[in-house]
């Protein structure tokens, strides 16, 4: 399946006793585990480094609550994507629509999930990282509240973004997964992934609704009758999709050069040329531009917390549209990309959980893969339910 990178095998065991005893874990490759080089995607950076000497604490206490770290997983080049393709690396196979893209940047975790090879996969999200490949290969994925899951030993992209979460096939499991993980930021229940908010309702969010086409449109509005009834209203946020990426692409190219500007400019890393375009357009980005951005997003962010305080859950869909054929890079790539961040960045920007649960998908073509069995049928498509910051366990709950 190509999902993962380096030696796969037992690499940490985890503890006989525990809610998560007796499971498999993966780990991106932006996510320290103990003797392990975590890479993130690029050989030049992965050659800089020297073995982790402990894994990320989200890592140890999963490990800690039972799981078997079994393998690291490919990850597109700095998680600096959402298309799941990485130039030095074969791309993970969508076992759930061969020939298509896993999505990304956390590619080879959901691949592996998608697949059966573990049960569950940690992964990242700044700007959809878990949502799209999670909603491309028909399983469930937890974008946590920002800051609630510990970012240590986890490689940045852009902080104020980053978040670690999780996908699994199992609700349950993801729940038990998540609560621990939900245990590394200081303060436990109470801190900011614990708020007791007991789901009030739910509505349906008119502005990322609108970005699909009726055939997707049809198929999330069946899964929301489906698990909620006919009565579900639509909101509108009174938010402009358009204002919000470029508000996030600004503010993530500031935190991005940040993070990695220093030793792109020095180590002359070899980058895949979207990667490359990326940063490139990140170390262009100024202060002017980033003052500017701030108050957009807060305005964004006010317009999330107050469609969802009172327990409120906010549906959508979990990217625009069904994975698209594999393609590599190029403009279509970018096309593809942006239309995709249309999707996400509202809750990106918000800082808010959302939950990604598959629905019964969108019918297509499948594309020949000798790795997988052909034909055509349906291509996945999740629904996201997004809630207040640290509603994360009430949202886990609801689809479990």
């Amino acid at each position: 399946m190509h999902a993962f990178v380096g030696p796969t095998g037992v690499l940490v065991a985890g503890a006989s006793g525990g809610p998560l005893a007796g499971t498999t874990l993966a780990v991106k490759d932006v996510i320290d585990v103990a003797g392990r080089v975590t890479g993130a995607g690029n050989p030049d950076l992965a050659a800089s480094r020297v073995p982790a000497g402990r894994s990320a604490p989200v890592v140890e206490a999963l490990v800690a609550a039972g799981a078997t770290v079994v393998g690291k997983t490919a990850t597109d080049e700095l998680a600096y994507s959402l298309g799941g393709d990485n130039v030095h690396f074969p791309p993970p196979v969508n076992v759930a629509a061969p020939g298509r893209t896993t999505g990304g940047s956390s590619a080879g975790s959901a691949a592996a999930v998608a697949a059966g090879i573990v049960d569950l996969a940690l992964g990242t999200d700044t700007g959809g990282s878990i949502r799209v490949p999670a909603s491309y290969c028909g399983i469930l994925g937890w974008r946590p509240t920002h800051g609630a899951v510990s970012a240590a030993g986890v490689t940045p992209l852009a902080a104020s973004f980053d978040t670690i979460g999780l996908f699994a096939r199992s609700a349950p499991l993801l729940r038990s997964a998540a609560e621990v993980a939900l245990g590394t930021v200081g303060g436990g229940f109470g801190s900011v992934g614990h708020h007791d908010h007991p789901v009030q309702g739910v509505v349906v969010v008119a502005e990322l609704m609108d970005l699909v086409g009726p055939a997707e449109t049809a198929v999330l509005r069946s899964a929301i009758r489906e698990r909620f009834g006919e009565e579900v209203q639509t909101v509108r946020l009174g938010v402009d999709v358009d204002e919000c990426v470029a508000t996030f692409r600004t503010l993530q190219g500031a935190e991005a050069w940040a993070a990695h500007g220093g030793w792109i400019s020095t180590a002359h890393p070899v980058l895949g040329a979207n990667t490359a375009h990326r940063f490139d357009a990140a170390s262009r980005v100024t202060q002017e531009q980033v003052e500017r951005a701030g108050p957009i997003r807060e305005q964004i962010r006010r317009a999330v917390l107050d469609a969802s305080a009172d327990g409120t859950v906010l549906l959508a869909p979990a990217a625009a549209g069904p994975a698209p054929i594999r393609d590599g890079y190029g403009p279509e790539a970018e096309r593809i990309r942006a239309d995709t961040l249309r999707s996400t960045v509202v809750g990106s920007l918000a800082g808010v959980p959302v939950v990604v649960v598959p629905t019964a998908g969108v019918e297509g073509d499948r594309v020949e893969d000798d790795r997988v069995e052909g034909g055509t049928g349906r291509l996945p498509l999740g629904l996201a339910l997004m809630g207040a910051p640290g509603t994360d366990l009430a949202l886990l709950d609801l689809i479990a």
